[in-house]
């Protein structure tokens, strides 16, 4: 017996020493609310692919559905993607608190954080943004999103606003720290990596992911991010000035998510995919 255990005992060290030297990726799915479809696909994207987390923003007038099919897949990992911009020319959404400097003369969020040609003076940065205003914003987001989803693991920042200065970076930490929800990548030597190559078309997607997962080292955390959704009407009509392909190429990150082909590439080179909240178990 005591023979027995031993083997055992050195099979499950093995096993486990095997694990922690698998790379690891987390898959993101971003933008959970600036669609109907796209609420689909990447739902669609975690249950059928290898999406590993999903970010919500709050504010984005999709998010009451958001909520309901999360409640219906209480196992996803979940992330608020802080927003203080409304990017698209042809839908809109506004704060959820009462923040005038964060406002356009409409009152909805400004389209873009930093400077943008095609945008002149629409920008967060360009304007007489307070931060008061940025931390009832994300206050109120945050304290939305703990209600209704409970699997809320961490923050994350849409169009890099939380990098707006220092200021709004160090504010973002300390609400993270304050609700309970500070998954700091950096405390984890967590790297973002991205495609290698083009990708532009669906098939550009998959070869230069693939490439990519060949680069990942052994020992190391990864994290990837995309943006999923479907080539229908709805998301075609969903674009900016730089940006206007939005419908075919969210439809490539679906594909790409939920492609046999990749997720057994990913078993064969021995890759774990996993959320941000296996970061901390």
């Amino acid at each position: 017996m005591k023979k027995i255990n031993g083997l055992l005992l050195l099979l499950i060290i093995t096993v486990n020493s095997a694990l922690a030297q698998s790379p690891r990726l987390i898959v993101r799915g971003d933008d959970m609310g600036y669609s109907h479809a796209g609420n689909e696909a990447i739902i669609k994207s975690f249950k059928e692919g290898i999406e590993s987390s999903i970010e919500v923003i709050v504010p984005s007038p999709w998010f009451p559905e958001a909520v309901k099919m999360l409640e219906k897949n209480p196992g996803i990992d979940v992330g608020i993607h802080l927003a203080i911009t409304s990017e698209w020319d042809n839908i809109k959404w506004r704060p959820v608190s009462d923040c005038p400097s964060l406002r356009d003369k409409d009152g909805y969020f400004y389209p873009m954080v930093f400077p943008n040609k095609n945008y002149p003076r629409l920008s967060i940065s360009e304007n007489d943004w307070k931060i008061q205003d940025i931390e009832k914003e994300f206050r109120a987001q945050i304290e939305l999103a703990l209600r209704k989803i409970p699997q809320i693991s961490h923050i994350s920042s849409h169009m890099n606003c939380t990098n707006l200065t220092t200021e709004v970076r160090d504010l973002t930490k300390k609400l993270a720290k304050e609700y309970k929800i500070d998954i700091d990548l950096a405390d984890y030597q967590v790297s973002y990596i991205g495609y290698v190559g083009p990708n532009k078309t669906a098939d550009d997607k998959v070869q230069s992911f693939m490439k990519m997962l060949d680069k990942l080292e052994k020992g190391k955390t990864y994290l990837f991010v995309d943006h999923p959704g479907f080539d229908n009407d709805e998301v075609k009509a969903i674009h900016h000035i730089g940006y206007e392909n939005v419908a075919s190429d969210r439809q490539g990150v679906t594909d790409l998510y939920t492609n046999p082909k990749i997720k057994e590439y990913i078993r064969q080179k021995g890759i774990s995919i996993i959320g941000y909240k296996d970061l901390v178990h």
